[in-house]
């Protein structure tokens, strides 16, 4: 079995609400899971911050914040994509790393992982810098179409948010 394998039996684990099954799966691949997060190889790194969320592992959570200064866009993807999937139940993991979220949603080099920090920011705490920040992204006329109807879509659902939490 590869690490994507256990950790596609891992995410089906997590949803049936195994959770014996799920820290065996753990306990078998945390060092081929640590080994890959430091790959040269950005395929395998992308892989491993991926397979942190789909295990539900936030013991890990120091790894995904690595990953989101990773080089490759692949790798902070991956990452963003696992954080997102670990703060839906609670926004503790995105709210940990909210000003890198910030940065990458604002100033990344790649669009992709823009609008994945955008749409992790969905899952964070409503806080009024993150909603100024979306705006602002929302109302450049020089930013992606895309990346601005999600800043949009994303400010507007934390400004409710931030609204009922009163």
């Amino acid at each position: 079995m590869t690490l994507a394998e256990a950790a596609a039996e891992a995410d089906a684990h997590a949803e049936a609400g195994d959770e014996r099954a799920l820290a065996t799966l753990r306990s078998k691949w945390d060092e081929e899971l640590e080994s890959a997060a430091r790959s040269n190889d950005f395929r395998e790194r992308a892989l491993a911050y991926r397979a942190i969320g789909q295990f539900r592992w936030r013991q890990k959570t120091e790894l995904l914040r690595r990953g989101l200064e990773d080089e490759s866009p692949a790798s902070r993807g991956s990452a963003l994509v696992s954080i997102e999937l670990l703060s839906r139940e609670s926004p503790g993991v995105a709210n940990a790393v909210r000003p890198m979220l910030h940065t990458l949603a604002s100033a990344d080099g790649n669009n992709a992982v823009r609008r994945l920090a955008i749409m992790t920011l969905k899952n964070a705490s409503p806080q009024p810098d993150t909603i100024r920040l979306l705006r602002g992204l929302a109302d450049d006329d020089e930013q992606d179409r895309e990346l601005r109807d999600a800043a949009r879509k994303v400010a507007e659902l934390l400004r409710k948010k931030s609204g009922a939490a009163r």
